[in-house]
């Protein structure tokens, strides 16, 4: 009996001995832990769009560390709340401390692991509600571990920004003479203060430098899939008055494609125009002396296109894409009596621009449409084409800062069609705010629908009701689109969508939970294209059905629809294949 109890305590202090080198090496908060374990349960809960492994283990470390900073930051206030109130603490016996940290690292690994099964259900369930094949469990656990390291790199880079602030308080107690119980906010604002002045200075202005200088260089690389135009009616070509070495990658790529007159034909059965395209680069105005505006304009009266029956003034994404499936499908709608005319804005994919060119865009937007528009005005009102307006993703915003309100876009378009807005967006907040009452802010009904419809398929824009008054203006968005619904105010604040009945297409388990939410649906922006078309931001062929109910073009009827779809569908497929 004495032997087994030598054995048991010598076993005991070996374990104590383990746990306490441990301590010693990663300072582990235990309080953060349990909270930490507590945020990270809660990142796995649904989101928008179905994450396999490294985006859910990104963002689940992320939130465990926020969560282990929180739950330090609860233990220190309380560890204050008490000595304020005992002369001594008591504390407990030496074993059953470490018998209780024994407890939670055991019941933190226990639960992770209980969380990540369930979630892994969760994915395939969001999975199948877009048509797709979810993760496994065994493949999906393997978050576990790329949270944890992502966790430790969070809170060791916390740990530096505290010794930093207790490097600048020792500073400022040794040299300023400031008290030492002062010395700590001191230091801290001081690191404040010194990281606002660099990122809002040296370090902002360097990255987007950096960043314009490494994406313009593919901006002057051309696909080997395009080709210069040879057609007077395309920018780039001999004839245009943009070279076709300044349109850059995706300008280049945009009028290098597209159907011909003969193609329209022949899928439509009718006789067909050349279309027009186009396309002004950042490069294109270099010696001219001109805006890009008005070399848009100059360019547009070059091919004739306010002599078309139907002109489109697109707002680019970022690196100046414009949209093939709305750009194919408007010109086998109308025969090919079209123009479409866009211009370049910045070099900067749409994530990058929005953070630093949101003013460049709203620029172009507005300075496109504004030159277009008055152009038209020149023209008596029965020679004018039918003035359209267009923007996708951060494109809608743009276009739609061309207009101060519903009554100005009403009076100088035809027709507007706008995909996946930003939440951002202050024409598409203004309506969904004002919605009518007992309809959802992920398929809003404004004024009943009388002039603005929102729609997520073909049947939401053709709903029964009052009639479509003209102009028509639409916008598509899906209920699972992150780009429509991310929001910095998801940090602290509840959103309507997450307050109503969810989408079709939406887990009706997802929550919103603070903090939480945002890095979710943050998360999901990066995934935003990673679906089938229908779900998150991938509209497809929609964009068709959308044009169709806003112009109403002539001839236009179901079997014909068919057709272009699959022609306009087989494009794109090629498209994201070859480009």
């Amino acid at each position: 009996m004495l032997e087994t109890a030598d054995t048991v305590t010598r076993l005991r202090s070996r374990c104590i001995a383990v746990i306490e080198r441990t301590e010693r090496i990663v300072d582990l908060n235990y309080v953060g832990l349990v909270v930490a374990t507590v945020f990270f349960a809660l990142s796995v809960t649904p989101s928008l769009l179905p994450r396999d492994w490294m985006f859910q283990g990104l963002i689940s470390g992320i939130n465990a560390a926020i969560g282990y900073g929180v739950g330090c930051l609860l233990e220190w206030l309380f560890r204050l709340w008490i000595r304020l109130r005992l002369t001594r603490i008591p504390a407990p016996p030496r074993w059953t401390r470490y018998a209780l940290k024994s407890a939670v690292l055991l019941s933190a690994a226990l639960g992770a692991a209980y969380m990540l099964v369930q979630s892994a259900h969760w994915q395939r369930e969001i999975a199948a509600l877009m048509g797709m094949e979810g993760t496994t469990t065994p493949a999906y656990l393997r978050t576990g571990g790329l949270s944890l390291a992502i966790g430790i790199l969070v809170v060791a880079g916390y740990r530096t920004v505290r010794e930093l602030i207790l490097f600048f308080a020792r500073q400022l107690s040794r040299w300023v003479r400031i008290p030492r119980e002062l010395a700590p906010s001191a230091g801290a604002l001081v690191l404040v203060l010194l990281v606002v002045t660099l990122f809002n200075g040296v370090a902002t202005r360097a990255f987007f430098a950096v960043a314009n200088s490494a994406f313009s260089v593919r901006n002057d690389t051309t696909s080997e899939y395009a080709s210069r135009p040879g057609l007077p009616e395309r920018s780039g070509s001999p004839d245009s008055l943009a070279a076709w070495n300044t349109l850059g990658f995706e300008g280049r790529w945009f009028v290098s494609h597209g159907p011909s007159a003969e193609r329209i034909s022949w899928v439509t059965g009718q006789p067909a125009r050349e279309p027009i395209r186009a396309y002004i680069g950042l490069e294109s105005v270099a010696d001219t002396g001109q805006t890009q505006a008005e070399l848009a304009v100059a360019e547009l009266e070059r091919t004739g296109a306010f002599d078309r029956e139907a002109l489109v003034v697109v707002t680019t994404t970022g690196t100046g894409w414009v949209n093939s499936m709305a750009a194919n499908a408007i010109e086998y709608m109308y025969g090919g009596d079209t123009a479409i005319v866009a211009t370049q804005y910045s070099y900067l994919p749409s994530a990058l621009s929005f953070l630093a060119d949101r003013g460049k865009v709203a620029a172009a937007g507005r300075e496109l449409f504004d030159a277009v528009y008055e152009r038209t005005r020149l023209r008596a009102p029965e020679d004018r084409p039918k003035l359209l307006v267009y923007g996708e993703s951060l494109g809608s915003q743009g276009s739609e800062a061309a207009f101060d309100g519903l009554a100005d876009l009403r009076e100088k378009v035809d027709g507007a069609l706008w995909v996946g807005p930003p939440n951002s967006n202050r024409l598409w907040q203004q309506f969904a705010s004002r919605r009518d009452p007992g309809s959802p802010e992920t398929l809003p009904v404004y004024a009943d629908g009388l002039v603005i419809r929102f729609g997520a398929d073909a049947a939401d824009l053709g709903r029964p009701g009052p009639e479509w008054r003209a102009p028509r203006i639409a916008y598509l968005q899906h209920a699972s689109d992150p780009i429509v619904w991310w929001s910095p105010d998801l940090v602290f604040s509840r959103p309507d969508w997450l307050s109503e009945p969810r989408g079709v297409d939406v887990s009706p388990r997802m929550r919103w939970i603070p903090l939480v939410t945002f890095w979710q649906v943050s998360a999901d922006l990066t995934n935003a294209q990673g679906v089938r078309d229908g779900h998150g931001h991938r509209y497809g062929s929609l964009v068709m059905d959308a044009w169709a109910a806003v112009t109403r073009p002539p001839g236009w009827n179901p079997e014909l629809a068919e057709r272009v779809r699959l022609e306009i569908e087989a494009y794109e497929a090629y498209e994201r294949e070859v480009k």
